[in-house]
């Protein structure tokens, strides 16, 4: 329960209520924080400011030798150490240096204590950074990666701060090249098309906390090269920080560059329970991704140890979305098939010492501040004949697991090794009623495959201590575990308990609903895999978790899907329109280009009769100002076809609504040109289109302040609309399922897997990008 002293005083810190409320239910943080923050008052003798709570809060929430705690507060609350760059550094300096007593004078050396930048070594440092790249910046100008002397200037000076160099950055650029002009303004012009081989070198960007993007970066290969990354290399894991070296590290660490010959090793371990989504997008990328540029090997390696929620079709799936982005597992291997090793292991865990048998009930272990167990020190032989009891199956569920002796980073006592579990495995069918835990696989898995880097997402930091110390708990090569951030969008949820609930309320079909963020639903909906993993490119190797807005994923898409969807035309609300002077007995046959802009990718033929269809939005009776299309005494060009037409007649039904236009037509150029040129078809199919729009109506419809009803009360009861009468040329009559399209002036599309013989249906990928002045 959160005292008002306490929250107070997290308060006082700077963190807001919500922060403050999340960090009391930490039991180990809000200890560690308590300490510093009482510490630092008693230092100051007075309120701590907000940057020295922020940097307090840094320290205890990343402060693994709780020794140090007093050490570093002392510096802190002094203003030696003042600035995030510095703590880092004297984070990183304590974790290497674990013996007494630290050297003050190395320390401060090391992390930049007193050390003063003044501005003009600031000044210096830029001008000398700017003058390296001058010819460039007067070429390129502002489409120059001003990114690149921010890094620059900041290698050069270590402890400068970063505002005071950026504005330096931003003053002398103003200064060489004045005010931005209009060609500055305008979006740089695309590279030469790429090389089969580098079509993964697309454009990176550096993301900013209001999950936009900025600033033109490394492509996602050269992000993720060993190099770049500061990752150590294969077989020198003991140089990672962190990292517990035991006597047999180094003669493990031998025998492993023997078995792997030195390459980089990764694995991509789903658990197979449900769908990937648009975070796992950035999984994927990021450890196949980083294989690959190393030349290294990637196993795709299904976490299939809680049979109650593994179904076959989500295997499949998951394999499926890996090989659609572009992926080839190194091999596929299943947590299963260690079962026996990792039975052998738990029970030599259990010989060394290191593990018991508990009877503590599942609730009696929730949470950070469970009571330690009363059978933690029980007799070794006695918990070896009570394994092999849970092993035959003479314990009901939950009455017995298997416990590690350890205290993990995040406070949790003796995390579970094994419980009982009576649910046949899918592979394994009735052999095993105990099944090991993630704490328990994870690691031992990743040894068993020699992998290099083990990437994981941020959450799982707090199991890097249980990770180590299995491996070393049972003198078996230990991989280095790395993390990195989440990837989350606005306007979605992706949790699969919720995505049941949404499927179960009716509110979206399946786990591969158009609206979803599910990578099956981008597949359905038209997204290329290209254009998900130039996000993920754009988004970056970011360690903070990212929550980005939707349209930056759909930029992606328009991107890939200008250059690779060819052009049709559809009419959504078809209005009736009858050429009365039509120039031909027969339809003509007209030629258009599939791509407009580049008439080398060929042209697809369409008929063009006396009787066309238009959008009924391309006709006013009454025009208005600014208002460019049909209209009495307004013409407007027909695309592609070399004709104008001009309205002479207008048909209405009985209840007042025009059911038909009638029109005379020229051709083009025989008389003044129109102010528009509007799409149409003509002896068109019939489809069904599905338009969709967002799912929920808030940004973050899982936070109980923004929506209080929960996210099933914020559905948006437009998200999907569907047009059943909706005319598309006859181009499109062969097209097979997930084949894409760009409906002029509409969007793009692509054929739901809905669809039948002569009965196609369209979903709209994203609408084209607009003009904002466009009428």
């Amino acid at each position: 329960m959160a005292t008002p002293d306490s929250l107070a005083l997290f308060t006082g810190l700077g963190l807001s209520e919500n922060k403050a409320r999340e960090t009391l239910k930490n039991a180990a943080l809000s200890t560690q924080l308590r300490e510093a923050a009482t510490q630092a008052q008693r230092t100051l003798g007075s309120a701590i400011d907000k940057a020295t709570g922020t940097l307090l809060y840094g320290l205890a929430s990343r402060l693994r030798d709780t020794r140090r705690l007093p050490f570093l507060v002392s510096y802190i609350a002094n203003k030696k150490i003042h600035t995030e760059l510095q703590l880092s550094a004297a984070l990183e300096y304590v974790r290497s240096h674990p013996l007494d007593p630290i050297d003050t004078e190395d320390f401060e050396h090391k992390c930049g204590v007193g050390v003063v930048v003044t501005p003009e070594q600031i000044e210096e440092a830029v001008e000398a950074t700017i003058n390296r790249h001058r010819s460039q910046l007067l070429v390129e100008r502002y489409h120059f990666n001003m990114g690149l002397l921010m890094g620059e200037a900041r290698a050069a000076l270590k402890w400068a701060d970063g505002k005071m160099v950026k504005h330096e950055v931003d003053m002398q650029v103003l200064h060489l090249l004045g005010p931005k002009m209009e060609a500055d303004l305008e979006k740089k012009p695309k590279a030469a098309k790429a090389r089969p081989e580098d079509t993964d070198r697309k454009t990176a960007k550096d993301v900013v906390e209001n999950g936009e993007v900025a600033g033109q970066t490394l492509s996602l290969m050269e992000q993720l090269r060993g190099e770049a990354l500061k990752f150590h290399k294969p077989g020198e894991n003991y140089k990672t920080p962190g990292y517990v070296t035991t006597p047999h590290t180094m003669d493990l660490l031998k025998q492993h560059l023997e078995i792997t010959g030195g390459q980089v090793r990764t694995r991509f371990p789903p658990e197979p329970n449900g769908i990937l989504h648009i975070g796992h997008a950035k999984a994927i990328n990021f450890n196949f991704g980083y294989a690959k540029a190393n030349n290294g090997i990637c196993f795709l390696r299904f976490d299939d140890t809680n049979p109650e929620k593994e179904e076959a079709k989500f295997f499949t799936a998951i394999y499926d979305m890996v090989t659609w982005l572009g992926y080839t597992p190194y091999k596929v291997t299943y947590a299963s098939d260690y079962f026996d090793q990792l039975y052998a292991w738990a029970v030599e865990l259990i010989h060394r010492g290191q593990a018991y048998v508990c009877h503590q009930r599942v609730e009696e272990l929730k949470g950070h501040n469970s009571l330690p167990s009363p059978w933690r020190e029980r007799p070794v032989e006695e918990s070896l004949l009570l394994f092999e009891a849970m092993r035959k199956g003479k314990f009901a569920e939950g009455e017995a697991t298997l416990r590690m002796k350890l205290v993990m980073e995040d406070g949790k006592m003796d995390p579970v090794a094994y419980r009982v579990k009576y649910t046949p495995h899918h592979r394994t069918g009735d052999k095993w009623c105990i099944y090991p835990t993630y704490d328990y696989t994870h690691c031992l898995c990743d040894s068993i495959e020699h992998i290099t880097h083990s990437l994981c997402t941020k959450e799982f930091q707090a199991r890097r201590s249980s990770y180590f110390w299995l491996c070393n708990a049972l003198d078996v090569y230990c991989p280095v575990q790395w993390e990195y951030g989440r990837l989350n969008l606005h306007y979605a949820v992706v949790s699969k308990r919720k995505i049941l609930q949404l499927v179960a309320a009716g509110a979206v079909r399946d786990w591969d609903d158009p609206r979803l963020f599910t990578l099956t639903a981008l597949r359905r909906r038209g997204f290329p895999p290209e254009a998900i993993n130039n996000f993920c490119a754009r988004v970056g190797v970011t360690v903070a978790q990212t929550t980005m807005e939707p349209h930056l994923l759909e930029a992606c898409v328009r991107d890939v899907l200008n250059d690779t969807a060819p052009r049709a035309m559809a009419v959504l609300e078809p209005l009736k329109v009858v050429i009365t002077n039509f120039p031909a007995s027969k339809p003509l046959d007209i030629q258009v280009p599939n791509f407009p802009a580049d008439e080398t990718k060929g042209f697809h033929r369409i008929p063009f009769a006396s009787t066309v269809f238009i959008e009924r939005t391309d006709f006013k009776e009454e025009s208005e100002p600014g208002y460019k299309r049909l209209a009495w005494g307004q013409p407007v060009g027909l695309r592609h076809t070399g004709y104008v037409i001009e309205l002479q007649h207008v048909v209405k039904g009985s209840s007042g609504c025009v059911e038909c236009l009638e029109v005379t037509c020229r051709r083009a150029d025989t008389g003044e040109k129109p102010k528009a040129f509007i799409h149409w078809v003509s002896q068109p199919l019939v489809c069904e289109i599905r338009l969709y729009e967002r799912l929920f109506q808030h940004k973050n419809p899982e936070d109980p302040v923004e929506v209080p009803g929960g996210f099933l009360s914020d559905l948006n009861p437009a998200s999907l609309h569907v047009v059943e009468g909706a005319l598309v040329d006859c181009s499109v009559a062969l097209a097979k399922s997930f084949d894409k399209f760009q409906f002029e002036r509409l969007g793009y599309f692509s054929v739901d897997p809905d669809s039948q013989q002569g009965q196609l249906i369209f979903n709209r990928t994203v609408t084209l990008k607009e003009d904002p002045g466009k009428v």
